[in-house]
């Protein structure tokens, strides 16, 4: 819940910069962002949650686990989209990787 709550607070701030700066809010997938790193860290989460004290010898790999496959969403779905235009620009890269940051930062948590 916490991080739901987390990261429409950043949502909501996110676009609230883009709108000061005159820029598209909804553009560059941002929301499909939010909610794809919202979900896989939700279920990573909870498997680092469920898996700690059966695995804690290898947390660590099963976190990495949950990183590769946030990267290979993000390779798969949004950067085939990002690279039509020919380059990823500061906003389509903000647009993944500050909500994978936040995500981020959550299942780090959960790992302790």
């Amino acid at each position: 819940m916490t991080l739901i709550i987390v990261l429409s607070i950043v949502f909501g701030i996110h676009i609230f910069v883009l709108h000061q700066l005159g820029l598209p809010l909804f553009d560059n997938l941002i929301v499909a962002s939010y909610l794809v790193n919202c979900s896989l860290a939700l279920a990573i989460y909870l498997s680092l949650f469920l898996l700690k004290n059966k695995m804690s010898e290898q947390i660590g790999f099963l976190y990495m686990g949950g990183s590769f496959i946030k990267f290979l969403f993000f390779f798969l779905f949004f950067y085939p989209h990002y690279k039509l235009d020919g380059g990823l620009d500061s906003l389509e890269f903000a647009a993944f990787f500050v909500p994978y940051a936040i995500s981020l930062i959550f299942e780090t948590l959960g790992v302790m």
